[in-house]
């Protein structure tokens, strides 16, 4: 069976989640799938699995599961410790025909057992590591019909290792515009919020970026560092996949792993969050060259600076080497795409987050803020439509509601389009500052001219004004000199302030936490009146 049949197939019928890996396998059962770490569920299986052996594990979790009393219909909340097996068992879960709430092991204990209570009694398999760190102190007896650990023992749980070699069960299909998978947004503005996604919905987002992968000549691996349990994933996976290319999924972001992974598989398409890329842009100068058989570096979720996309690019020894940013969030998947290359990408407008995708992806709009045509002096509100749109938030219709006009929904974010209909994205609404046209822009240019800044954070001050809040490499003591020079061009700013790269609040995406930043360099600087 061909990947180009599937694909085709899924486009009709939907993406279900628990088919994926057995219809990977149909396509080409040797394609190689390799982690840098043990999975927690299955520790025998090792790191090297062919998708034929990757689809017989999810078919055996599949069947621990329906032992355990999952079943059909039924929600089950998917939260333990970062591993692979996380994806695995979202999968196996639905391929049984219940539905997945995959929540991130970012989430703390209290934010996790409100989204629990959000969804009303589902089960819940998680691990003992998660119990023990302060989950078990809530009354999940009370708030779920089971809980199940993916190995060892837990008073009050049963244990997923314990079912090994159950019957296995029949895939169960899920209705194409039921509930399929559910995923939470970032969080960054308080409790997240649980997108809903059907089958249709996540078959509809892999149009876009399975024209992207034609420019993959080769059947180079593909290197994927992003959270297991976000909607991203499904695509990521189910591109690469039928794609036939080599998987390597990463969990560990310490650059110096990193390296190692890169120079012993060379990947020649790696996607990756904003801040983790960031994180590795160091990389560039090790004389290793890790990045050499990059051929395409992608990225969603957040802004990526124009100087992490320079640097990447003249790493690779790739010709034709490019940077594709996809603009989207977890409600509409990706919205607008761009490429940069090595020649161009330190001198771009990091605003510009890209052009309108072909034909039968997502259209975009600005619609006015105040009656008045949008601007890059009077940005205004950046709207989507096209079915690959969420289904609800569960639970919180109105909510939803309150962002959908129709075929449209308001995404939050702020900016303008360009006589060219470039969408240029200035900032989130709610982390706009009087007096600074973007925030974000002030970021991409400062850190394009001060090497040593490893994160720049423009936030309101105790008066509002704009503070900037950086972090530098190995917390060197910020030259103030060569801060003055760099930010001429934006006399607005108040005096920077200095503080540790592991005291920025993020989410599960690795974003900063603006609103929560600037709550605690309010705090800070009463602290030091």
């Amino acid at each position: 069976m061909k990947g180009s049949t599937v694909y085709q197939s899924i486009q009709k019928r939907g993406l279900h989640l628990g088919l994926l890996p057995e219809m990977a396998a149909a396509v080409n059962p040797s394609t190689p799938i390799t982690l840098d770490h043990d999975l927690d569920a299955l520790p025998q299986a090792g790191r090297r699995l062919t998708v034929a052996e990757f689809a017989r594990a999810v078919d055996d979790l599949a069947a621990r599961l329906w032992a355990a009393g999952v079943r059909p219909d039924e929600h089950i909340v998917v939260h333990k410790s970062h591993n692979a097996d996380i994806w695995m068992l979202g999968a196996a879960a639905s391929r049984i025909g219940a539905v997945p709430v995959m929540l991130s092991p970012a989430l703390d204990a209290a934010t996790v057992t409100a989204l629990i209570q959000r969804v009303g009694r589902p089960s819940l398999l998680t691990d003992t590591a998660k119990l023990d760190a302060g989950l078990a102190a809530h009354p999940l007896a009370d708030l779920t019909r089971r809980v199940l650990v993916v190995a060892g023992e837990h008073p009050g749980t049963t244990s997923l290792a314990g079912l090994a070699g159950s019957p296995r069960v029949r895939p169960v299909v899920r209705p194409l515009d039921e509930a399929a998978v559910i995923t939470h947004t970032s969080g960054t503005t308080g409790l997240p919020k649980l997108v809903v996604h059907t089958p249709r919905t996540q078959g509809i987002r892999l149009l876009p970026q399975w024209r992207l992968l034609k420019l993959m000549r080769k059947k180079d691996p593909v290197a994927i560092h992003i959270p297991f349990v976000h909607s991203r994933m499904v695509a990521a996976m189910s591109l690469a996949l039928l794609k036939e290319l080599p998987v390597l999924l990463l969990r560990e972001s310490d650059p110096d792993t990193v390296a190692e992974q890169f120079l012993t598989h060379r990947p020649g398409f790696v996607e990756a969050l904003p801040n983790s890329l960031m994180d590795w842009e160091d990389l560039s100068a090790d004389p290793r060259k890790p990045f050499a058989s990059v051929k395409v570096f992608s990225s969603t979720f957040d802004a990526i600076h124009p100087r992490t996309m320079s640097r990447l690019l003249n790493a690779s020894d790739r010709q034709g080497a490019l940077f594709f940013q996809i603009y989207g969030q977890s409600e509409v998947g990706p919205a607008v795409g761009r490429a940069y290359f090595r020649n161009s990408a330190h001198k771009a407008n990091g605003r510009c987050v890209g052009w309108a995708m072909p034909a039968g992806a997502a259209r975009v709009r600005v619609t006015s803020r105040d009656g008045r045509p949008p601007s890059a002096h009077n940005p205004g509100f950046i709207e989507v439509a096209w079915d690959g749109l969420a289904k609800t938030y569960f639970a919180e219709q109105d909510r939803y509601d309150t962002n959908r006009n129709g075929d449209w929904w308001r995404t939050g974010d702020v900016g303008y389009r360009t006589r060219l209909g470039c969408l240029h994205m200035l900032d989130r609404e709610v982390d706009m500052i009087a007096g600074v046209r973007s925030s974000l822009e002030v970021e991409d240019v400062v850190l394009g001219r001060l090497s040593e800044l490893s994160e720049l954070v423009v936030v309101p001050g105790p008066g509002d004004e704009p503070v900037p809040v950086i972090c530098t490499t190995d917390d060197t003591p910020l030259d103030t000199a060569r801060w003055r020079a760099a930010v001429t061009d934006f006399p607005q700013l108040a005096e920077p302030v200095q503080i540790p790269q592991a005291e920025l609040p993020r989410t599960a995406t690795l974003k900063v936490q603006r609103i929560a930043l600037a709550r605690h360099l309010q705090e800070r600087l009463a602290d030091t009146a």
